[in-house]
């Protein structure tokens, strides 16, 4: 059973009893899964379950000044009484690291954990120097309901960059792809750096596969997750195979041709992507001219003027 399904069938079962309990606090709660874990992002299997895995779910309560700490504190003792066992799987006793990721949670402190800001408002630089994944993990999996609307309201405003960062993300990203693919793999080859070359392979599948996840306006996730991702994108999602290619093959010279074919393939599908969103006024297979004409798109003048890599 996946882990989301578990969740929403537990607080079916239990969680709803338990908050009849508390009917002077539903109209201020927000109840679902969603954080860190696989099972926010439906990526789940067998293999997860070796750790951090359990039926539970969040209830999310607004600051102190609108639910106070004793109703937060005998509501968290309520979800302690639910049962410690459901469908064959046990509530871990322990906290995973890094916290809690199921029970009772303020919004303000899930929101500093993952955004930086406990009320989700960004500025533009905390928008470009967040890391994508801690989006994607305040924004992830479900919401199962929300009286107050607060969460739901914040998640929708964190759902994706400003348009202007997001210019300035991908072209960092197609940048650095230019440098590491287009550039310096050969580069090093010529050298006689194969781990060098290898490194530059890795940098270019990296900074391809957070272009694509920016392309199809999706955070990318944690490393562990971006190829299972990357398959399940509406745009672009064949260049997980090619990319996968490219970091597990060697660099013998019949390899390293196809593979520097591959980057250029892959470039040319990412420039046409480009010019098919109206992104970008260059025409030319060169990547690196293409991220800087992304750069020369982006409308606030602030943010056009920082260096192209402000945002990667």
């Amino acid at each position: 059973m996946k882990g989301l399904e578990l969740s929403r069938e537990f607080f079916e079962e239990y969680g709803k009893g338990m908050l009849e309990e508390f009917a002077q606090l539903t109209p201020y709660l927000a109840v679902g899964l969603t954080g860190s874990g696989s099972e926010c992002f439906g990526y789940d299997d067998e293999t997860s379950q070796d750790h951090d895995f359990e039926p539970g779910f969040c209830i999310f309560l607004p600051g102190e000044e609108v639910v106070d700490r004793k109703s937060a504190f005998l509501l968290e003792r309520a979800y302690a009484r639910l049962p410690k066992e459901f469908k064959g799987y046990r509530r871990s006793a322990m906290q995973p690291v890094g916290g809690a990721r199921h029970g009772v949670l303020r919004i303000p402190e899930f929101l500093q954990e993952k955004t930086g800001s406990p009320d989700g408002v960004l500025s533009p630089e905390e928008w470009m120097r967040l890391p994508g994944y801690s989006l994607a993990e305040a924004t992830n999996g479900e919401i199962f309901f929300d009286n107050y609307g607060e969460l739901t309201r914040i998640r929708a405003s964190l759902a994706f960059y400003p348009e202007d960062v997001f210019r300035k993300k991908l072209a960092g990203h197609l940048l650095l792809m230019a440098q590491s693919g287009q550039y310096n793999y050969q580069r090093c080859l010529r050298h006689g750096e194969a781990g060098a070359a290898q490194l530059a392979v890795f940098e270019f599948a990296v900074h391809t596969m957070e272009a694509i996840f920016l392309l199809n306006r999706r955070y990318a996730p944690y490393y562990k997750w971006s190829f299972r991702a990357l398959r399940e994108q509406e745009r672009l999602s064949i260049q997980a195979e090619l990319l996968e290619y490219l970091i597990t093959t060697d660099n013998q010279e019949e390899t390293a041709e196809e593979k520097y074919n591959v980057i250029e393939g892959i470039a040319a599908d990412l420039i046409e992507e480009l010019m098919e969103q109206d992104l970008t006024k260059a025409v030319c297979g060169d990547l690196e001219k293409h991220a800087y004409s992304v750069n020369d798109s982006i409308a606030d003048p602030g943010i056009r003027n920082l260096h192209i890599l402000a945002a990667v």
